[in-house]
């Protein structure tokens, strides 16, 4: 015990955020004006500050074993310290090459598992969400195009930057996979008159979707259905796909049938623009220093993130061709310190609302995982632990003629010109 304190004490001293930590016993170790206090209600935890393994100090703290004070940035900034050397992209040699890893994955990605992964993220409380997200309740990257914007402006230009790189079009069907509450769709109903369709497996998203349809008067012209991607029917394909947020819930072992989907929903010359989180490792599949285990125990259970090239690869397999793909891995930090934010702002009214719609302790849970998770991505984008990329993808339709350009193959323009006119 003598040489973990010894340890911590040194560990404490090198952080440039300060952190005062108080033992089981109710000593203090730490500067007395550290903006960030640890207060240690079991031994078991002690090891986590002093080996660097965030993700299981952050397991501690949801489950009450440690308390913490402090603003969530003062909270990271201390927390990036305590890493010491630990690389969150350390890779993980072999894990997806055997064929125990691939069938671990495909065990984790059946229909039954995936929609009760789904639901156990999105239908914990849809008010729950509303009170940090904007009004659109838009849960992915924002766009700030000026950065002077707002998040609820951010969002607004994220769901028209994604329309126009899909040049959509008057009375085209358009398709999202993965549709969330309902903003892309509606976005692309009322201002660029497509035909929207969107599958979701969260029932609360669901619901709320068919009301704000029924509200704005869109019936007959936006349609929402619970419906897993891999059940949808490609009788008659869309003209263009959006998938955001999405293909992190897919699993590396289902990644080439996902996008062999895509390809089979997009008519030939069709486009389809793909959003999500990649890693930011070549070869990790998860975050290092214990934060993958924490964000698949808590937040995303089922959760794979890939790096961008075997995304492509998985994406050049189908037959689809990216024709752009756009880092926006900043843009989602701000976002995510956004929702942080708000949250923070609220958390009395969090409590409420958790309380009165999930058993108390997991509500108790739930907020100390959300307040670590949120700030702590924000982090791990801004550091280069995670990536956001859209890619834009064509189904190309064989005609050398068709297009802009003498093989374009569709209708992209293969310039970029017209995203931001």
């Amino acid at each position: 015990m003598k040489v973990m304190l010894s340890q911590l004490e040194a560990r404490l001293a090198s952080l440039s955020t300060p952190v005062l930590v108080q033992l089981p016993a109710g000593q203090w170790i730490g500067p007395e004006d550290a903006p960030v206090r640890l207060r240690v209600r079991s031994a078991l935890a002690l090891p986590f500050l002093t080996d660097g393994q965030i993700g299981s100090l952050g397991t501690a703290i949801v489950e009450g074993q440690v308390d913490v004070e402090g603003t969530m940035r003062d909270v990271m900034d201390a927390a990036a310290g305590l890493l010491d050397g630990e690389d969150p992209l350390k890779p993980q040699p072999g894990r997806w090459t055997s064929a125990v890893g691939k069938m671990r994955s495909m065990a984790m990605h059946t229909l039954v598992r995936d929609a009760q992964q789904i639901e156990f993220h999105y239908d914990l409380s849809d008010d729950f969400y509303a009170l940090w997200l904007d009004p659109r309740r838009v849960y992915s990257c924002a766009y700030y195009r000026d950065p002077g914007m707002t998040l609820a402006q951010a969002q607004e230009a994220k769901l028209d930057h994604i329309c126009r790189k899909l040049q959509l079009q008057p009375g085209e069907r358009f398709l999202d996979i993965g549709a969330g509450w309902g903003g892309l769709l509606l976005w692309a109903a009322e201002h660029y008159g497509v035909e929207a369709h969107g599958i979701t497996l969260s029932h609360n998203q669901y619901h709320h979707v068919q009301q704000l349809i029924a509200q704005k008067g869109l019936q007959g012209r936006v349609h929402v259905e619970l419906c897993d991607y891999r059940r949808k029917s490609a009788a008659d394909p869309f003209d263009k796909v959006a998938s955001v947020g999405m293909f992190e819930h897919v699993g590396r072992a289902n990644m080439p049938e996902y996008f062999q989907t895509v390809k089979k929903l997009l008519r030939p010359g069709g486009m389809a623009l793909i959003h999500g989180i990649t890693a930011g490792g070549v070869d990790n599949h998860e975050l290092g220093a214990g934060m993958g285990e924490f964000i698949g125990r808590y937040i995303f259970p089922g959760g794979e993130l890939l790096h961008v090239s075997t995304v492509l690869h998985d994406m050049a397999g189908s037959g689809l061709e990216m024709v752009d793909t756009e880092n926006l891995r900043p843009h989602y930090a701000r976002t995510l310190w956004s929702w942080s934010d708000a949250l923070e702002a609220q958390l009395t009214q969090a409590a409420q609302i958790l309380q009165q719609q999930v058993a108390p302790e997991r509500a108790d849970k739930a907020l100390r995982a959300y307040r670590l998770y949120l700030a702590g991505c924000a982090m791990g984008f801004e550091r280069g632990w995670m990536a956001l990329y859209q890619m834009l993808v064509i189904h190309p339709d064989g005609d050398l003629r068709q297009g802009k350009l003498r093989g374009a193959q569709s209708a992209y323009p293969f310039q970029r010109d017209y995203m931001y006119r």
